[in-house]
């Protein structure tokens, strides 16, 4: 008899293929994503849950007496209550490693359309406000050969680190919660306090994921001991960053300006300040929004679930609930 699994998002037809063969499926229809209410409603006597961002609580939990497994398709799980499924037992993967290189491309594009004012001078094109002898107000900033400081020296850290020394021939410095020697050795890369990197960084990368003790991690304080001509690029969680002292900071031009894909409200709403600042580029949280890679954190994410089901070791369970 096949396991019985909740699907709460949309998948590829060939990995709603795959999980159809070798699963009972049933599946969200609705045009928006599924609330943790309608999901304790659906969910039923699933023994399978794959799902993307909804909050999975004890009401979503207590509506399934019958679940094992639970498969994220995001490498990021602060959605996941662990304490309650480690309670419960139930195992819950997620989807890393398969799309590191392609965030590692969109921290750069954010890095270089900031820098070089991408966003700012296709809008000043378009409305045919280009004219002679303007090349002095269109300057931007270089990229090659300026420090990058990095916060957060995971997987997608070292991939940008590998970027930025070798495309761009920067000077790489990072912060990380243990410092990193193989890492630093392979690409030629420095650990630094916090304070050193932010102070001497011309370019600041959050690169860190959401936990308690990285929730606005860059605040004022911090902020404040940017360079003025230092940019802001956050490519991690929104909440990791005040949102109000980045608005402050670049009302006031105590930098230079930001690039951001993640915000502490999603979406971000259409009134917020950040929206209409010429110095800053924003993006809708697509980090891995490519359809090759996305289709393989739905394979990734589908393959978790059913070995998991089998019996069999699950391809990435959360560390925090390894053995």
């Amino acid at each position: 008899m096949k396991p019985r699994v909740y699907i709460a998002r949309d998948l590829p037809d060939e990995v709603s293929a795959y999980l159809a063969e070798h699963c009972e499926v049933r599946s969200w229809r609705g045009d928006e994503p599924i609330t943790p209410q309608r999901l304790a409603e659906e969910i039923g006597d699933a023994e399978g849950l794959l799902v993307t961002g909804t909050a999975i609580d004890e009401g979503v939990l207590r509506a399934a007496p019958q679940l094992k497994v639970i498969s994220n398709l995001s490498v990021g799980y602060n959605n996941l209550d662990l304490a309650l499924l480690k309670a419960r037992g139930i195992t819950a993967t997620h989807t890393p490693y398969v799309l590191d290189e392609t965030v590692a491309d969109l921290a750069f594009a954010l890095i270089l359309s900031t820098a070089r004012r991408v966003a700012e001078l296709d809008r000043f094109v378009k409305a045919g406000r280009w004219q002679q002898g303007q090349d002095a107000e269109l300057f931007g900033v270089d990229v090659h050969h300026a420090r990058l400081g990095i916060i957060g020296m995971g997987r997608i850290g070292e991939t940008i680190a590998r970027r930025a020394k070798l495309g761009f021939l920067m000077d790489v410095v990072y912060y990380n919660r243990n410092p990193k020697p193989d890492v630093e050795s392979k690409l030629g890369i420095a650990y630094s306090s916090l304070d050193e990197l932010l102070r001497t960084s011309d370019y600041v990368l959050l690169m860190t994921p959401l936990t308690p003790q990285t929730r606005h991690l860059m605040g004022e304080a911090e902020f404040a001991l940017m360079k003025s001509s230092a940019i802001f690029i956050n490519v991690s969680r929104g909440e990791t960053v005040d949102e109000q002292a980045l608005v402050r900071v670049l009302n006031d031009k105590r930098i230079y300006g930001a690039g951001l894909d993640v915000y502490e409200r999603e979406p971000i709403d259409a009134a917020h300040p950040l929206l209409a600042m010429d110095n800053v580029v924003t993006l809708p949280h697509l980090g891995s929004a490519t359809a090759a890679t996305r289709r393989n954190m739905a394979y990734a994410a589908a393959r978790n679930l059913v070995h998991a089901l089998r019996g069999a070791e699950p391809v990435h369970i959360v560390p925090e609930l390894q053995s």
